[in-house]
């Protein structure tokens, strides 16, 4: 073969390659993923969503590409980006951070399915007709978070027994607000507790409601469920340590970098299960057809050299209920 020739199919060997590559990237099917949070603040959280694709076959930039879109805390720009995803005509939409996520992505689209993570009864919210059969193009996991009040509630009061007024803090745009309130004052009158309600959507009003419940000579808090809050909680768990403050919190994200004691969901196995679904919608399942899942399994974390450092004695029956004692 002579040396022209030899060129000749290299040079078009290397243009097929391209082309190639093109006509696979074309062809790989693509997640969009809404979230309110920065990416920085849930990495945990996106890996074991990459895990329950990987469960299900699907790896990212293998077989399978994500989009991701971040509002970086700006819930007022979810609509917006929802719009872009449905553009990119994406195959699913995850929206992993909440009620926000869901809604903006529910008001987006109406063909393309969408699997969401809230905190509370998506069926009260209005984004499913029933756990069971959830219809539409909806389904997704709840993590039962906001159900979970009265018995966060109650454990505090068990932690520091001498607690009698309670700072509870909110986002007053959250979704799961009015529940969160309705269910920690109907808590808070069985058990004798005065409830201090602070609100708080940005990271100077968290320092601002800090100030005040120690200004208040409030002798706990009790902290809501709500994505911005756990994209703010190394703030938080530096404002009680402060401050001295002895708070509860939704999540062992909290208590695994200081923070008191928590209780709820297992948030990265609810974000597994997120990508276990997404992967089943990948590969043909229907949204009405998939259950919306209810968690349970719910973790009592308590740190313990933090409880020290409050000079709180936590009660025997306490650390043996918990599943986790951080030292």
């Amino acid at each position: 073969m002579r040396r022209r020739e030899v060129i000749t199919l290299m040079g078009g060997a290397a243009a097929a390659w391209p082309c190639e590559a093109r006509a696979q990237q074309l062809a790989m099917q693509v997640i969009g993923l809404l979230e309110s949070r920065s990416p920085g603040t849930i990495e945990y959280l996106l890996r074991a969503f990459r895990q329950g694709l990987k469960d299900t076959g699907y790896i990212e930039g293998d077989n399978v590409a994500i989009e991701y879109r971040w509002a970086e805390n700006e819930v007022d720009r979810l609509p917006l980006l929802a719009a872009e995803l449905v553009r990119r005509q994406v195959a699913v939409i995850a929206a992993t951070a909440g009620a926000h996520t869901a809604f903006a992505a529910k008001r987006a689209t109406t063909t393309i399915p969408i699997v969401f993570g809230i905190s509370e009864d998506p069926v009260r919210l209005g984004l499913v007709v029933s756990v069971a059969r959830p219809g539409g193009n909806m389904t997704g996991i709840n993590f039962l978070s906001a159900e979970l009040v009265a018995k966060r509630l109650e454990i505090l009061r068990e932690l520091v027994p001498a607690a009698t007024r309670i700072a509870v803090l909110v986002n007053p745009t959250g979704p799961t607000t009015e529940t969160t309130l309705r269910d920690v004052v109907a808590a808070a009158r069985t058990l004798g507790l005065q409830i201090q309600v602070l609100n708080a959507t940005t990271s100077g009003e968290i320092n601002a409601a800090f100030v005040a419940l120690v200004r208040e000579r409030q002798d706990a808090l009790f902290v809501g469920t709500d994505p911005f809050f756990a994209s703010r909680r190394v703030q938080m768990v530096h404002l009680a340590t402060h401050y001295q403050v002895s708070a509860t919190y939704p999540g062992r994200q909290w208590s695994e970098i200081g923070g008191l004691m928590s209780y709820g969901g297992d948030l990265p196995a609810a974000l597994r299960q997120m990508g276990i679904y997404t992967g089943r919608i990948l590969k043909g399942a229907k949204p009405a057809d998939l259950p919306v899942v209810q968690a349970d399994k719910f973790e009592l974390v308590i740190n313990i050299e933090t409880a020290r450092l409050l000079g709180l004695d936590v009660p025997p029956t306490l650390l043996a209920r918990a599943d986790e004692v951080i030292e």
